[in-house]
């Protein structure tokens, strides 16, 4: 995608993008509760402070230019957010298997759903064997993917999975969350991405 606008990936669920070899002028912040922010308290994680959050970002490293959105998965969910919110902040958006319904959120939900003690095991038990967790979503992984995988794995604490889950059940179950994605494609190009087994499913 030819741009001269900074280009800003928003991560997913779980973990981030590694994007290499991109050369025009970009960023990959950590959401709330990832990476750097990982101290943030659960009470403070969720969809509409992630819009917050990025908004910061983008006034702090890109001022008053507009930016192209790139999210994934829930990224992708927080992009439409964020544009709907603040349209005047983006200029287009590439949503890689974002979440447009509820039921796109089957994972994040059944996560949001788990005590803490249950996430917690459960995040132990995907961080005890990364390659075999990467291959419930790609179709026979390199060995390599499995080094990424447990980087991805490390990146958040089960809390801030938790309390994803539990807003990305909140926001996209909103009655208004359909006026907003029609509202974002109104405004903004939008160009979707999908992998194999998101289009077989």
């Amino acid at each position: 995608m030819s741009s001269t606008s900074p280009v800003v990936f928003v991560h997913g669920f779980i973990g981030t993008l590694d994007i290499t070899g991109y050369e025009l002028p970009h960023a990959v912040p950590d959401l709330l509760g990832y990476g750097e922010h990982q101290a943030v308290p659960f009470d403070a994680i969720s969809l509409p402070s992630q819009v917050e959050h990025l908004r910061a970002f983008v006034d702090a490293r890109f001022g008053s230019k507009s930016v192209d959105v790139v999210g994934h998965s829930v990224g992708g969910a927080i992009a439409m957010l964020f544009a709907h919110t603040y349209p005047e902040y983006v200029r287009r958006i590439v949503n890689i298997e974002g979440n447009f319904t509820l039921r796109d959120a089957f994972w994040s939900a059944s996560v949001g759903r788990m005590s803490q003690s249950e996430a917690d095991a459960m995040l132990q038990d995907f961080r005890a064997d990364p390659l075999a967790w990467i291959s419930s979503s790609v179709t026979a992984p390199a060995p390599h993917l499995s080094g990424i995988a447990a980087r991805w794995l490390a990146h958040q604490p089960a809390s801030t999975l938790r309390a994803m889950g539990q807003s990305v059940v909140t926001t996209t179950g909103n009655d208004d969350y359909s006026t907003v994605i029609e509202t974002v494609f109104d405004r903004h190009p939008v160009y979707l991405l999908s992998g194999e087994r998101s289009r077989k499913g």
